[in-house]
């Protein structure tokens, strides 16, 4: 744990937003760096433009090239354009209309000229392809933002009409093809300037907040939470969420009050993450110091909220304090949220799996069993859940990282990409109908299932031995133990849907480790779980690193 980590950033931690943004339009990529090229990760293409990987360049290159994807798919409806609060995110947005505009693309951009949440975007995407009359053209969407990362940064994601992220091959294809078009200078990329962008025939107004807040009744239990009185403190984190949260509040009358309305793109307010940098990580106990503080006890033995939430700065992820535990760990709020769910939701396919990703607790496992459901274990990345939340058969999908959406109180589709909101009132529809915070109900959980303990360190890594680890087969791993128990299992591909995991996992009855490589450093992850204790748990990592280092040396 770093010096400085859980305390409001200093002077010296803030971005030169100026700087910034000179260096988006004035650095052009070097495209013989890795580095400086697109690269689509599981949430679209992040960088910065002070290391010139998120630069004008390459948001019109990726821009043309989503134009030209489209249009091969047959998708003429229109383009959902959002962004969130970071500094990068405003000029990104207009160099991508100036292109969309320029290729004859009909755009719908924020019609109160504000930040759009990921899941609103999603939604958008999905009332208007709902709405559509039989073989009617279908929307699609393009949202920027680099989600929880820092100040610095810049994300461009593509949400096809389907409403979630982007599959591989779309993203491998639109990845080449805007290198491509890097490579040959921006020739083959049509722009106008941006007054004329904004002022063409084919750009309209949407209400991305209306659309989202005023179905929210559709998918949650609002009047319980209304009538139970549930308090509830919202933090938006200076994320595109800031004025969600207070139309919520007034739309549906509920008890709730918005924790900081600050926007800056600065994020001066914020408490340094566990590596002393600024990070809108709402999962993380450092970055949400200021929130878990705030719901301490008084000295009269009162908290001023029965739960607390934080979302990034997209508001994808969702973050859940409550005054008997603070800062739930994402797998225990998942647990619970799959366990409540699936009792209280008598509108869903009675057949209807759990959804999770290969590196998300075992504990979930274990609550699946008792209720019955079937459980589909996925990779990383959100887009595996998609086709079960449109078709209902996989009525619930979450990842370890905080990310999770479910489906609405009849069984059909809410949003395919995360939903930070929505988990975050999920929490107070579960506190208002048990009458317990999710924290009390997660140790209701341990006792009956066992209290796991889970952890995730990395481990340096060359390149060529992250392009091994992610091309590795089960018959590389020649091990037969773990931490004293019995190997039950070695993955390469996930058991939920055959895909390949890009890296490794390896289970015993009371234990697992996965190791993947990282998309952006030289290292690994090696994410494990013991139920058997901390000590446990550390031999599981240290054996882990050491069986992996083996096969990849």
């Amino acid at each position: 744990m770093a010096s400085r980590a859980g305390t409001v950033a200093q002077p010296q931690d803030l971005v030169d937003i100026t700087a910034l943004l000179d260096a988006y339009y004035d650095i052009a990529p070097d495209l013989g760096d890795p580095g400086q090229r697109v690269v689509f990760g599981t949430s679209g293409h992040r960088g910065s433009s002070l290391k010139a990987s998120f630069n004008e360049q390459h948001i019109v290159a990726i821009t043309q090239a989503i134009v030209e994807y489209r249009a091969a798919q047959g998708v003429t409806g229109p383009l959902f354009l959002a962004k969130d609060t970071h500094a990068l995110s405003e000029p990104a947005q207009n160099s991508a209309l100036e292109v969309l505009a320029a290729n004859g693309v009909h755009v719908l951009v924020d019609a109160r000229h504000g930040y759009t949440p990921t899941p609103a975007l999603s939604h958008a995407i999905l009332t208007y392809n709902r709405k559509a009359a039989p073989g009617a053209p279908q929307a699609d969407g393009i949202v920027v933002t680099p989600s929880h990362n820092p100040p610095a940064d810049g994300g461009f994601k593509y949400n096809p009409p389907h409403g979630g992220p982007a599959d591989s091959d779309a993203t491998g294809w639109i990845a080449n093809r805007a290198n491509e078009l890097l490579e040959n200078g921006l020739r083959g990329v049509k722009r106008i300037p941006l007054a004329d962008a904004q002022a063409a025939d084919t750009t309209g107004k949407f209400d991305f907040l209306s659309s989202y807040v005023d179905d929210l009744p559709s998918v949650l239990n609002l009047d319980a939470i209304r009538e139970a009185g549930v308090r509830i403190g919202a933090d938006p984190m200076g994320g595109a969420s800031v004025d969600y949260w207070g139309e919520i509040a007034e739309r549906h009358h509920l008890n709730l009050t918005v924790v900081n309305p600050t926007v800056d793109p600065q994020w001066a307010f914020m408490t340094l993450d566990w590596d002393e940098k600024i990070r809108m990580d709402c999962s993380s106990p450092s970055a949400m110091a200021s929130l878990i503080s705030r719901m301490s006890v008084g000295a009269d033995g009162s908290v001023p909220f029965d739960v607390a939430t934080g979302n990034d700065a997209d508001a994808d992820r969702h973050g859940i304090v409550t005054p008997d535990g603070g800062l739930m760990n994402p797998n225990h709020y998942l647990a619970v949220a799959i366990d409540y769910l699936y009792r209280n939701r008598s509108g869903w396919n009675p057949e209807s799996v759990v959804g999770k990703t290969l590196v998300s607790s075992s504990i979930i496992d274990r609550v699946a069993e008792s209720l019955g459901r079937k459980l589909v274990e996925v990779p990383v990345g959100f887009k595996w859940f998609v086709p079960g939340l449109l078709s209902g058969e996989g009525a619930f999908g979450g990842e370890e990282s905080a990310g999770a959406s479910f489906n609405k109180l009849d069984g059909s589709v809410w949003t395919t990409d995360k939903d930070g909101i929505l988990l975050a009132l999920l929490a107070s529809e579960i506190t208002a109908v048990t009458g317990k915070s999710p924290s009390q109900l997660y140790k209701a959980l341990t006792d009956q299932f066992g209290a796991p303990v889970y952890a995730r360190i990395d481990a340096a890594a060359t390149r060529e031995q992250k392009s091994k680890l992610g091309k590795l087969s089960a018959a590389d791993v020649t091990a037969t133990e773990l931490a004293g128990e019995a190997i039950t299992a070695k993955l390469t591909e996930a058991p939920g849907n055959g895909a390949a995991i890009g890296g490794l996992k390896v289970v015993t009855e009371n234990a697992w480790f996965a190791a993947r490589p990282s998309g952006t450093e030289d290292v690994y992850k090696i994410y494990a779980e013991s139920f058997k204790g901390e000590e446990h748990l550390k031999q599981v990592q240290a054996e882990a690193k050491a069986l992996v280092d083996s096969v990849i040396a």
